[in-house]
């Protein structure tokens, strides 16, 4: 599990490795990961939208960039957590990612980033 806070915004990270997938000749290497983002701060704030720098060993590098994380824009109380799954598709077997989320404290109407920390996205063969 990889973890970072900022402004008392916890971000815990762990990936799946899901299987390869040959499209068009090609294989794609699929991952799930799973992300918990607990409020330990003394507000209440918003998830507006995210920033995601994608990399695989080939050098492929993939910038995403929305609102919110899976459709929703979560409000968290002090001493919430929101979880959810999603998932990423390399060209090789190998990368990672990192980012980060644009939130509002909604006590103080200010906007602030949390960074996501970088995590390995990495087949089981290569965790051996």
């Amino acid at each position: 599990m990889t973890e970072a806070t900022t402004q008392g915004i916890k971000i815990s990270v762990n990936t799946v490795f899901c299987g390869v997938q040959e499209r068009n000749q090609q294989k794609h290497y699929l991952y799930d990961y799973y992300i918990s983002i607990e409020n330990l701060s003394p507000h209440t704030v918003q998830l507006f939208s995210r920033h995601w720098e994608i990399y695989d060993s080939l050098n492929h590098t993939e910038i995403v960039e929305g609102d919110g994380v899976v459709g929703i824009q979560p409000i968290l109380k002090s001493g919430e957590k929101h979880a959810y799954k999603s998932h990423c598709i390399l060209l090789s077997n190998c990368g990672s990612m990192k980012g980060y989320y644009t939130m509002l404290n909604l006590d103080e109407k200010k906007t602030f980033r949390v960074t996501v920390p970088s995590f390995q996205l990495q087949t089981k063969s290569i965790m051996n």
